[in-house]
């Protein structure tokens, strides 16, 4: 089932396969990044995060590991373990694959619908108050922000 394109802070995110489609709650998103897009360093306390890099290279953090994904590449963030990343390509493309309901009901919460099939127009850092409302909402969903994106 294709869900309507969401603006995900800085990012296109499709929902590919939604953890309210089957009994394992399998989730499954799209992620088209440009280039230097970096989350804030954060924890998942209640699903592991498995990345798939489909085009672009990303910088994966996990833990105190670095490592670039490239296009066909694979990493597990194991729930628990801080981790983050950065995009060094122009842009990139992946999926994060998760079973569970919490990182795909976050993106959900914190985006809006696309007005188009594309990257939203760049927003810039966050002012401190949407820093807030980002960590707070990423708690009701087990995730702990823990440090600032890579840079």
């Amino acid at each position: 089932m294709l869900s309507q394109p969401l603006w995900f802070l800085d990012t296109l995110v499709r929902v590919r396969v939604s953890h309210r489609e089957g009994a394992d709650r399998i989730s499954i998103l799209e992620h088209l990044a440009p280039h230097g897009d970096s989350p804030p360093l954060h924890i998942h306390h209640t699903e592991d995060e498995a990345f798939h890099v489909i085009e672009g290279t990303l910088q994966l953090r996990v833990g105190v590991e670095d490592q670039t994904v490239g296009s066909g590449e694979s990493l597990l963030a194991p729930k628990g373990v801080p981790h983050t990343y950065r995009v060094l390509s122009d842009r990139a493309r992946w999926l994060t694959v998760t079973t569970g309901r919490d990182f795909e009901e976050f993106v959900r919460a914190m985006s809006r619908p696309a007005l188009r099939p594309e990257l939203p127009p760049p927003g810039g850092p966050p002012t401190p108050e949407a820093a807030a409302v980002l960590a707070e909402t990423a708690l009701r969903y087990g995730i702990e922000i823990v440090g600032p994106p890579l840079g």
